[in-house]
């Protein structure tokens, strides 16, 4: 009994504290058009997930850590960001790619629960399909500049 209470105490604590973290949802457009998901993990510092689609062509599933590197006070309200970090993802469009990416970026976050950001998620990785395997020829995938819009609660 006494574990089941232990147990029991520690899922609620991690729930609660969980549900403390400042979180975003939305859209990313750019080379492709992404739903996007933010959560903040350690102070200001925040993971990313996206699903979308593969240079609109298949489905692409990622996720980075990024570090928030600065916050700048440029206004008065509202709150400003700038970021990058590594990730992972994930595609499938005619077989199945495995990449590494990068992403550096500026957010601004409103007084009111909007969040607006511009990125930059260059991908390289390797392509798999039927006939065997190899790098992406066409060098870094996603090398464009994406407009983020998000609700942030």
């Amino acid at each position: 009994m006494k574990k089941f209470i232990l147990i029991a105490a520690l899922a609620l604590g991690v729930a609660f504290a969980a549900a403390a973290q400042p979180k975003a949802i939305g859209v990313r457009f750019g080379y492709a058009a992404e739903i996007s998901y933010q959560h903040n993990v350690n102070g200001a510092d925040f993971v990313e997930a996206n699903l979308g689609s593969l240079g609109f062509w298949g489905l692409d599933v990622s996720s980075t850590y990024n570090f928030m590197i600065a916050q700048p006070a440029w206004t008065d309200r509202g709150e400003w960001g700038f970021y990058a970090g590594p990730g992972l993802a994930l595609g499938f469009f005619h077989g199945t790619s495995i990449a590494v990416q990068g992403q550096v970026g500026l957010e601004y976050t409103f007084w009111f629960p909007l969040q607006l950001a511009i990125d930059l998620k260059p991908q390289i990785g390797v392509q798999i399909w039927d006939g065997g395997a190899g790098f992406w020829r066409g060098g870094l995938y996603g090398f464009a500049p994406c407009l983020s819009v998000r609700y942030s609660f």
